[in-house]
């Protein structure tokens, strides 16, 4: 059914007239009577009772006119739902990071829920290495990973510049030192992050690389447990300095330079290159400029 037949039918019913409606219409009256004819033999009901001095509906025409309203109502709600999601408004944003990223996601969320309260915002754990896999299969609109992806389907953009930091616990006998030398840490023993990452291989093939063993005791699956486990002078580590901040600032860790590793931690923000984003996405992807 045609609603531009319905608009015309609710306007000679409104007006009570079919002269009426065809200047209101801006069209000619044996255009509005063709079009109502139509909608009557579309329907297989009479809707205006002809034989009536003054225009009047019938029983089949009230019905229509009822739901000439309704639909009316719904285009309506329709052209002002799509307009509030075109300002961002509303709408749904998933992002994919896994435990450490997820920290850097954080300030760049509190700005976006401020301008944009009623999007609905899904951060999903996911493991870094399948991050670009769900962004072309369509299962993610954003990925924050600690790597460039080398693959032309996606995009990657900087959002935050990190680096690699050695912490101990107050207590540990290198606790008062500003920096050290990896020949100093041979006989420490690290707490390591059991999920492979580009920077974990930087700090190994440094530590073969100056022939100074590498003491990988204790492997841990989150940085929290890691940040546990050296609080309590259970062994060293390699975290990301964002998530350490907190401690760090409270005296609940000590930082030092270690001096052969000054490793820059990049956080980029992945969206497929070729796929046109949300309304909700684009807006957010604004904020990292």
């Amino acid at each position: 059914m045609d609603l531009h037949v319905l608009q015309v039918f609710r306007a000679v019913a409104t007006e009570k007239s079919f002269s009426r409606a065809a200047a209101r219409l801006l069209r000619t009256q044996p255009a509005v009577s063709l079009a109502v004819q139509r909608l009557e033999a579309e329907l297989g009901e009479v809707l205006i009772d002809r034989n009536s001095k003054d225009l009047r509906l019938t029983d089949a025409g009230d019905l229509v006119l009822d739901f000439a309203r309704r639909f009316d109502n719904l285009r309506a709600e329709l052209s002002g739902a799509l307009g509030e999601l075109r300002d961002n408004a509303t709408g749904r944003l998933t992002i994919g990071a896994n435990e450490s990223t997820t920290l850097y996601l954080l300030p760049l969320i509190a700005r976006y829920r401020r301008a944009y309260p009623r999007v609905k915002v899904q951060v999903r754990r996911s493991q870094s290495s399948k991050i670009p896999t769900e962004l072309v299969e369509g299962d993610l609109e954003f990925g924050v990973i600690s790597y460039e992806p080398q693959d032309e389907r996606l995009q990657a953009r900087v959002i935050y510049t990190d680096h690699l930091a050695f912490v101990v616990s107050p207590q540990h006998r290198l606790a008062g030192r500003k920096s050290v030398s990896i020949a100093d840490l041979g006989m420490e023993t690290f707490i390591a992050h059991n999920v492979v990452s580009p920077y974990r291989e930087v700090v190994v093939r440094e530590f073969q690389r100056l022939k100074v063993t590498l003491n990988r005791d204790v492997e841990m699956p989150t940085v929290e447990a890691i940040r546990k486990l050296v609080q309590q002078n259970e062994g060293v580590a390699f975290l990301p300095r964002m998530c350490v901040n907190q401690e760090i600032e409270q005296g609940a860790l000590r930082e030092i330079r270690v001096k052969e590793l000054a490793v820059a931690r990049k956080i980029y923000l992945v969206f497929p290159a070729h796929r046109t984003l949300s309304h909700a996405a684009k807006a957010f992807l604004a904020l990292t400029k």
